[in-house]
Parts: C-alpha cells; structure tokens; sequence
C-alpha cells in the first residue's frame, strides 16, 4: 500500500468516485499472487480492484447518468460502446472490452476514476457494503437466468463466494432441490447456511451416486458450474439429466479433459457465462436485493478496515471465507 495522487484530470464521460466500500475479488486474488495470466495481462504499476461502492465527487463535462453526491456502484466490463456486440445489445462481450483494475486503475483507492457508461446508481437504503457486492452477484445472477431452473432439480459445483450466492438466486427463483458439490468444509458449511437442500462432497464420499439417488436415478434439470475444477465439471456433466443445461462461470487453469460425447447423446445445452447483461442483470438484482429475496448479509463473513487488507486476501487464499469487504 503507498501514498498515490488523487486523479484530478477527468475525461468529457468520466465521473470521480470517493470509494466506501471495496470487496475483493478472485480476480484480485490471482493479481496478488501473481500467476502466469496476471503476469501475462497486468501492466504495473496499476491499482487493483473492481467491485465497490462510492459517492460521486466529480464529473466529467457531458456526464448526465450521475451527479455529485449520488450513491453508485460500477459494471466492471467497459465498453468500447461502437462495436457490433455493443450495437447488438451485447455490450458485456464487447469486442474492445477493458476492465476496471485490470486493463486500467481499479478502486482499491480512497478515489478512483469510472467511466459514466459503467455505472448503476444505488437504492439509498441499501447499505454501502452490500452494495460493494452486486457485480458478483450479478454473476449469479447471470448464471441461473440462463436457463430455466423454476421448480428443477440444480446441482452448483463450487462453494466460492458467487458458489454461494448462487444458492440463494436459485432458491429465490423457485429451484429446488438445489445440490451443492464442494472439497471444503467451511465452504459446505456456508452453502448450508445460504439454503443449500442437499452437499455433497466428493473428496469423502461417491458424489455420482448420491446425487442421483437424491434425483431418483434421474439426474439434475440444470448444473451451474462455479468452481473452475475438471473433475467438478465432469461429474456435472455425468449428473445432468437428458436436455438438460449447464451453465459454466468457473475458470478453468488450463484446457480440461471432458466426454463430449456424452454431453452430444444426452441433447444438453451449454452456456459460457462472462460478466453480467449490461444492464439487464443489473435490474434483475437489484429487485431481488429491494424485495429481500437476497440476504446478502449470509454471504459477506468479513468487513475489515481497508490497511487491514493483507487479512483479507490471507482469507481468499485459505479458503475460510464468504465474501470479504474492505472498509475504505
């Protein structure tokens, strides 16, 4: 942590954000450990940080979403907003996509610079550090209404922090029996407490066979695959039903091995899932944080003062963790 200017100059669209709250992200998380795709992608010296909330101190001359003192929160995908995805209402797989405290500064600042197109204004009355999670909640989000999953059997593979939110969306939603596959306790022990029906854990015990004696010989409707592990996404593959979905979030650390055969006879649909609908998830979130159909509160285990940080990321990597807030 140092000492760095606060940003005085602003582009026409930019806004200046006092930041309140920073959640860290698994993304973060791999920039701090500096592994070979933060090594490969990372310019330093940069900022990091990308999921927060914020009051607006300044913008830009054509700025007109947004005015001073407003309570926002940010998309983290930037949009060239010329390309064809973008003209096609597909802004999240901008072919030009930048994204915050990656290809640019992020908000582990005290202030941060945000272009006006990226940002999602804030119900007053949601408190500050739930609002510094909504971008991953949006990746739940996002991942569940991609298909269908209202009255349907759902296996989630991967506890994570959006693992987790993720059993509370498909509940809202109307799935049910919701399965959960994780190696760790504590992460079990969090998807119990976010509404989990069923955990399995395949480190202790045959996850195949379970899962489908719990779907009577059947197989899961829909698998949503949060964890990024070959043999996670491979047992979801086993356990899905005929014309059934699986919609992947997971990042995987290197090409992984699957029958792909199987998935072809069984007549399944497959969803890549990156960032969230801009702004279509957004809305979809926000209702469901407004209505109380979310409790972020079982999600969010810990809010630390922003020196404190190295706390923060010791817990990401230990895995003994929800989701963690940095006060700022």
């Amino acid at each position: 942590m140092k000492e760095v200017p606060v940003p005085e100059e602003l582009k026409d669209d930019e806004v200046l954000i006092k930041v309140k709250y920073a959640s860290i992200c698994g993304t973060d998380l791999h920039i701090y450990q500096w592994n070979e795709w933060a090594q490969n992608r990372i310019k330093t010296p940069q900022i990091g940080g990308h999921e927060f909330s914020g009051e607006v101190v300044r913008v830009g001359k054509n700025v007109k979403l947004v005015k001073e003192g407003d309570f926002v929160s940010a998309e983290t995908h930037i949009p060239c907003t010329r390309c064809k995805m973008c003209r096609t209402g597909n802004m999240h797989i901008c072919l030009n996509m930048e994204i915050l405290g990656v290809d640019r500064d992020g908000i582990f600042a005290e202030y941060a610079k945000v272009p006006e197109v990226v940002l999602w204004k804030n119900d007053p009355t949601l408190p500050e550090y739930m609002a510094s999670v909504q971008e991953p909640l949006g990746n739940a989000v996002f991942t569940v209404t991609s298909g269908d999953v209202s009255g349907k059997s759902v296996l989630i593979t991967g506890a994570g922090p959006i693992g987790v939110m993720t059993v509370q969306v498909a509940k809202a939603l109307g799935a049910g029996p919701i399965i959960v596959s994780e190696v760790k306790d504590f992460r079990l022990d969090l998807a119990k407490k976010n509404g989990a029906d069923y955990l399995v854990n395949p480190a202790k015990e045959d996850a195949y066979a379970k899962i489908m004696e719990i779907t009577h010989h059947e197989g899961v409707d829909c698998v949503l695959e949060m964890s990024g592990n070959e043999s996670a996404f491979n047992l979801g593959m086993k356990a899905v039903i005929p014309g059934g979905h699986i919609s992947i979030l997971g990042l995987f650390d290197k090409n992984v091995s699957l029958d792909i055969n199987a998935g072809i006879f069984k007549n399944i649909t497959m969803y890549g899932i990156t960032g969230r609908k801009m702004f279509e998830t957004w809305y979809k979130l926000s209702s469901l944080l407004n209505t109380k159909k979310i409790d972020l509160d079982k999600i969010i285990t810990d809010v630390i003062p922003f020196e404190d940080w190295q706390i923060g990321f010791d817990k990401m990597e230990e895995g003994k963790c929800g989701k963690v807030v940095l006060k700022i």
